[in-house]
């Protein structure tokens, strides 16, 4: 019943979606929520599948699209979005370590933050408008979990560096038995897909790669210019990582500029 309880507290804390009042509250919990960050990511992923899929019914692929990628973004209040920009407009533009948190801090968006956000929606709807229907369905279940797990390896591995801040109640440094779970829920639906056919192994394979390279490679940058992570530093892979996992998706499939002209 705990862990139900912790699963929970993480869809509480990651998405806008309401949770039952039996389940409570200590701010302890908080501390090993970490580990259910991925399944938070199946039940958004579902959401947005869903949508898509209904939405395919009558609509061509890019409106599909656009609707099942507003459904996530109204899922979980933008709140990996907004980390996305923080993060964007706070290495663009600061020289110092310092003067990179104080950017991040600061609620307004800047030049970099809303070219960021611009390029990654655009490639997040642009990658899903050309895959097939079931294709675009399955990259969904795939890539909302798979890039939960790459921001998790930022908890799991690095070091908190702010004093306060809205993932400070998730900094602690996860064991490697919370990772494990991490990784479980992160691949359950991958393996569902698998056995049910729906998408293909250098599919997965795919996506997995595109979510450790955001992964290793941010987490790289943010260690050099920062020292190790922050909260906006978790909504920046997870973005990257997704997008990255919808382009991954496509990729198997290919239909190359070069190919198809």
């Amino acid at each position: 019943m705990q862990q139900v309880r912790l699963f929970f507290i993480a869809l509480q804390f990651f998405t806008r979606l309401p949770i039952p009042g039996w389940v409570g509250f200590e701010a302890s919990w908080l501390q090993h929520a970490s580990r259910y960050f991925p399944l938070v990511g199946c039940v958004v992923a579902a959401i947005a599948a869903a949508v898509y899929a209904l939405a395919a019914l009558v609509l061509p692929a890019p409106v599909a699209a656009v609707l099942s990628t507003a459904a996530s973004i109204y899922s979980t209040g933008a709140f990996h979005e907004d980390g996305f920009a923080d993060t964007c407009d706070g290495l663009g533009g600061g020289m110092t370590r310092e003067r990179v948190l104080e950017i991040m801090k600061d609620s307004r968006v800047g030049a970099y933050g809303a070219i960021g956000i611009a390029c990654m929606l655009a490639t997040k709807l642009s990658a899903l408008s050309m895959l097939p229907p079931r294709d675009a369905v399955a990259a969904l279940l795939l890539a909302h979990p798979l890039s939960r797990l790459a921001a998790t390896a930022l908890i799991w591995r690095l070091a908190y560096v702010r004093g306060e801040g809205k993932a400070k109640p998730l900094a602690h440094r996860m064991t490697h038995v919370e990772f494990a779970i991490a990784t479980l829920g992160a691949l359950l639906p991958a393996a569902v897909l698998l056995a049910f056919g729906w998408v293909t192994p250098a599919a997965v394979l795919g996506a997995v790669l595109a979510c450790l390279l955001a992964a290793f490679w941010l987490g790289r940058i943010f260690v050099r210019r920062l020292g190790g992570y922050t909260g906006d530093c978790l909504g920046a892979v997870q973005q990257v990582a997704e997008a990255l996992a919808y382009v991954a998706v496509l990729a198997t499939l290919g239909h190359g500029a070069w190919t198809a002209s």
